[in-house]
């Protein structure tokens, strides 16, 4: 695979930082979805706490990385603020099966009403920094998720924790241009090669937000979207991004070989999407491609195993 150090892909600065924690565009995430479970489980307003106290730990069952820390801060300080929380392992800690997570103290009747939720948010992001993490060991700083999400920017975050590019973190993050978009701009053409050549001849980067990347089918799209935008290169335009979709390596090997042999490799970054699994990561390494994109690091995931056990229990 190509060196991706810069590839425009990473994102997750814009949602956490070791140093700083969630921005403020995760905890706007985190507020809504955290609502949404709690809701979906019965809770409707924030519990005000009582008398019976009792205490808890947070438990994994399973290796894995820890993520969804700063939700559940967030959980309890807007709707359990009674209960207390020491955590032993902060989001992005690798943890093994029976190591102590958190330690939880309150009333009882709060503890209950918030467990099962605390558990479904920790196991579900969780498990998705763990999925990643078992990418990016095999192919670091090249595996990007999708906008095929099952909770939006949480997954991404989850995602970014494990190690992998968040790509366009919403659909006006950055400009990714599609076949449903092509077949529906410039009716004069009648291809979609006419199409993507003269929708990169038109655009104005300065509006593309993050980067741009437009989606190709055939090696025959690739080659004239590279051509397109090698002639922008004096107007000192970013690296376009060329989406390989379902061309597996073989063929994604031939179009970088053929856009190098062309001297048009060094104007554009090449992903490729579509079927790649993660027992297939080695094939990938000589193909020339810089990023893979798939939703199988967050949504093929299998929550992290963890419990929440009361003294005594």
């Amino acid at each position: 695979m190509a060196d991706t150090n810069h590839a425009p892909h990473n994102r997750g600065h814009e949602l956490w930082t070791a140093e700083l924690g969630p921005t403020r565009l995760l905890l706007s995430s985190i507020d809504r979805w955290v609502g949404a479970v709690l809701a979906d489980d019965g809770v409707d307003m924030p519990f005000m706490g009582g008398q019976n106290q009792v205490h808890a730990t947070i438990i994994a069952r399973a290796d894995g990385l820890i993520a969804g820390v700063a939700a559940v801060d967030h959980l309890i300080q807007i709707w359990a603020p009674s209960l207390k929380i020491s955590w032993f392992a902060g989001d992005g800690k690798w943890v093994s099966s029976g190591d102590e997570i958190a330690s939880v103290s309150g009333d009882r009747d709060t503890m209950l009403g918030v467990e099962r939720s605390i558990l479904n948010i920790l196991g579900q992001l969780s498990g998705i920094a763990s999925e990643t993490k078992r990418w990016t060991s095999i192919a670091p700083g090249q595996i990007a998720c999708t906008r095929k999400t099952v909770w939006g920017l949480l997954d991404k975050w989850a995602v970014h924790l494990g190690g992998g590019l968040t790509h366009r973190l919403h659909q006006h993050d950055a400009t990714m241009i599609k076949e449903n978009h092509l077949a529906s701009m410039y009716a004069e053409h009648d291809s979609n090669e006419t199409r993507i050549v003269a929708y990169l001849q038109d655009v104005d980067t300065a509006t593309c937000g993050a980067f741009l990347e437009i989606e190709v089918r055939d090696e025959k799209e690739a080659i004239m979207a590279a051509a397109a935008w090698a002639q922008r290169s004096e107007e000192g335009v970013p690296k376009l991004i060329i989406m390989l979709d379902n061309f597996g390596p073989e063929r994604c090997q031939g179009v970088s070989q053929q856009l190098t042999e062309m001297s048009l490799r060094d104007n554009v970054i090449l992903e490729a999407s579509g079927g790649i699994l993660l027992e297939d990561l080695d094939t990938w390494h000589e193909c020339g491609i810089d990023v893979l994109s798939t939703s199988s690091v967050n949504r093929g995931a299998t929550p992290l195993d963890i419990s929440m056990m009361f003294d005594g229990a």
